[in-house]
């Protein structure tokens, strides 16, 4: 015990850094952690609009295609759906549409988002009205 501590004479002694690394937690199942929290991520579910809703939002659409000379501020609420899980999220877009591709079926933006016309939940302006009593 009361020896004096041994220094190597040919090896440098490590680093405070080198030395508390060794000690270090070891991770025994990489990616774990990641799949963890990627599974107590919230996802939404889907809405199935109804087909009357459908029905506003096609007079919308199509308002929307009327004032694409004009690249009116059009704000557009739509489902994404998730890459890795079941669900999406619902995200609100606001910008001038470029152009409405009916082949295609999506709404492109002049900053290029590209919206799905199936996946669209709402469609608000201050130059779109729709009764929604209207037959």
């Amino acid at each position: 015990m009361d020896l004096p501590h041994h220094v190597s004479k040919t090896h440098q002694q490590p680093t405070m850094a080198d030395r508390a690394a060794r000690f270090a937690p070891f991770a025994a199942i990489t990616g774990y952690e990641e799949m963890v929290l990627e599974e107590a991520r919230i996802t939404d579910e889907f809405l199935e609009l109804d087909e009357g809703t459908k029905s506003v939002l096609n007079a919308k659409l199509q308002m929307v295609q009327d004032l694409l000379p004009e690249q009116s501020e059009i704000t557009f609420t739509y489902f994404q759906p998730d890459q890795k899980k079941a669900g999406g999220a619902y995200i609100t877009k606001t910008g001038a549409v470029k152009r409405i591709d009916e082949y295609e079926q999506l709404v492109l933006m002049t900053d290029g988002t590209k919206i799905p016309i199936n996946l669209i939940f709402e469609i608000e302006s201050e130059r779109i009205r729709v009764d929604y009593h209207a037959e």
